[in-house]
């Protein structure tokens, strides 16, 4: 593959697979409960570095960075809020060491947590907060960002115009929907899929799409309601490994790579052109994923 940019790639016809779950991966390595997952970019950066490399193995053209919580207003939890830029230019770094010349570095920045309808933030410290976070993955070596698991269109709005302002990353935009009726989704502050797609391209987002949430199954009405509104815009899902269920005291997700690989055919006719996994999700998730998109 040659490192054009997504879109480009995208835009010549091709059908790209992402990466999948990374918190889970992380878990497993021994990342303990309240523990900060940013910081292990400092501390573990072998253990980053092999959740990258088993998704490059497994057939990724694109992995992210172990960066989701890494805005200030995340870190600051941890203490942490004055390393925002240390560990968000490490966690880009790891990736690009793993991904090389011939695979796409996605900065992940998800939501801070901040309610602007509550009054609890304004909108320069969000704006501000983002900056700081995608100028670092940036410097780090990512080629784009994904401004992933959103639900507030205000918030990520101001993250993607952060990014467009002072980084020449591409940029994915991402939100999570729930059901609330026959083949309607809308986001926890009442947006639709379609509007989300709108405002996000006007504001200028590369990539749009939806991530977390759901599985491959009502992933596919949602693409096709962005598609509708959107017919030259790449759109990007990374679906849970089926909807969770609560088993014994904590989340699993059942849906199997099998499984999954069969609804392959359907999301890519409703208009996704990159491909990935979400919760639950693993390696063997996203080697059938290649197999089926091949």
């Amino acid at each position: 593959m040659n490192r054009t940019t997504i879109t480009a790639a995208v835009k010549s016809g091709k059908i790209l697979v992402s990466d999948g779950a990374w918190g889970t991966f992380l878990l497993q390595k021994g990342l303990q409960p309240g523990e900060c997952p940013e910081l292990w970019n400092l501390t573990h950066p072998d253990a980053v570095r092999e959740i990258a490399q088993s998704y490059i193995d497994a057939g990724s053209d694109m992995i992210e960075t172990n960066s989701f919580g890494g805005t200030s207003f995340k870190l600051e939890h941890f203490g942490l809020a004055d390393n925002v830029s240390e560990i968000n230019e490490a966690a880009a770094r790891l990736s690009r060491e793993v991904a090389k010349d011939d695979h796409w570095v996605i900065g992940s920045v998800g939501p801070t947590g901040k309610m602007l309808v509550m009054g609890d933030v304004t909108e320069e410290e969000l704006y501000e907060a983002f900056k700081t976070q995608v100028v670092a993955l940036e410097k780090g070596g990512a080629d784009a960002v994904c401004i992933e698991t959103m639900s507030d269109l205000d918030e990520a709005l101001l993250a993607v115009r952060a990014a467009k302002e002072n980084t020449q990353l591409e940029i994915i935009c991402t939100f999570t929907f729930d059901a609330i009726g026959e083949n309607e989704y809308r986001t926890m502050m009442g947006v639709s899929p379609a509007e989300i797609a709108a405002a996000c391209i006007d504001t200028g987002a590369d990539i749009i799409g939806t991530n977390c949430g759901n599985g491959l199954e009502n992933m596919t009405q949602i693409v096709a309601q962005m598609r509708e509104v959107a017919p030259d815009t790449p759109i990007l899902v990374q679906a849970n490994a089926g909807l969770p269920e609560y088993r014994d005291g904590k989340t699993v997700y059942l849906e199997t790579p099998e499984q999954m690989k069969k609804l392959i055919p359907q999301i890519i006719n409703a208009g996704a052109n990159i491909i990935g996994g979400c919760c639950g999700t693993t390696p063997a998730h996203i080697a059938v994923i290649r197999e089926a998109v091949q």
